[in-house]
């Protein structure tokens, strides 16, 4: 974990930046020792009264001894943030969550090698999330526990060796809540149709995903298997799957997340020019 009397400056305070230092804060690290970097006012003001840390508007002397930089800015202004820290962050140890953003562009902006590139999701907002991580020859293994620390307070965590595979993370579980929450809207509002309560249908659309979900955690067999345990032929699943099988979800399915990797790679390419 992180050592209580070492410091961590973070640049850029929204949400996910607040989740990781409210997560971190409550495992022992005083919030004295956290920095944040953010232009709007607004976004100082809430981590100041939330948390009793020092937010500054920009990049300067103050962050030369932090030994831990996390990066949760937009991609659009990466950029130009990256540029004005770079003087100050050089020995620094860098991790992104920001979306995109290549690690051979963040190395050109800042100069270092020690370099980790994540892709969380939103449940990381409430310690539910799964974020990739990727990290650059020059990140050592102990720089990996540091950065394995900051990422459990989001949740669970996975390494891919190849950058690249980040955009399978993105496609996957980075975007992968909306269709979580595309799927809960369907079968709420089908619930109405057929006669629930909104609140009835929610209620068990939401505890559906749940159970559903920590049933193929907690199991040894893939979900293939679990879901033909529920398939009786000529039963009432078999018979909504058969409607999917026929207008071909799952290759509708497949082509939305090749349709989302590509797009990441595009963003990348898009916002890491020089």
């Amino acid at each position: 974990m992180l050592d209580p009397r070492s410091a961590i400056a973070f640049i850029g305070g929204g949400n996910m930046a607040s989740a990781i230092i409210g997560g971190l804060v409550k495992q022992g690290l005083p919030a004295s020792r956290v920095t944040v970097v953010d232009t709007n006012p607004e976004a100082r003001q809430r981590l100041s009264a939330s948390h009793g840390l020092v937010a500054h508007a920009e990049a300067g002397p103050f962050l030369q001894d932090v030994p831990v930089v996390v990066w949760a800015i937009k991609p659009q202004t990466f950029k130009d943030a990256a540029l004005q820290a770079a003087p100050f962050v050089g020995g620094a140890l860098h991790l992104s969550v920001a979306a995109g953003i290549s690690t051979d562009s963040l190395q050109r902006w800042l100069g270092s090698e020690r370099i980790v590139r994540s892709m969380p999701n939103t449940p990381a907002l409430i310690g539910k999330g799964v974020t990739g991580l990727y990290a650059r020859a020059g990140v050592s293994a102990q720089d990996r526990k540091q950065i394995e620390h900051i990422a459990s307070v989001m949740g669970e965590f996975v390494w891919v060796e190849r950058e690249h595979l980040l955009d399978a993370v993105t496609a996957l579980s980075g975007s992968g809540p909306a269709y979580v929450f595309y799927l809960l809207e369907a079968m709420t509002a089908t619930g109405v149709e057929l006669g629930l309560t909104t609140e009835q249908a929610h209620q068990l659309a939401v505890e559906t995903f749940l159970g559903a979900g920590a049933l193929a955690k907690a199991s040894e067999e893939p979900p293939e298997v679990l879901r033909q345990r529920v398939t009786s032929k000529g039963g009432t699943t078999h018979a909504a799957i058969t409607v999917m099988e026929d207008g071909g979800l799952k290759a509708l399915f497949s082509a939305a997340l090749q349709a989302a990797a590509r797009r990441s790679a595009e963003l990348g390419a898009e916002f890491g020019k020089d």
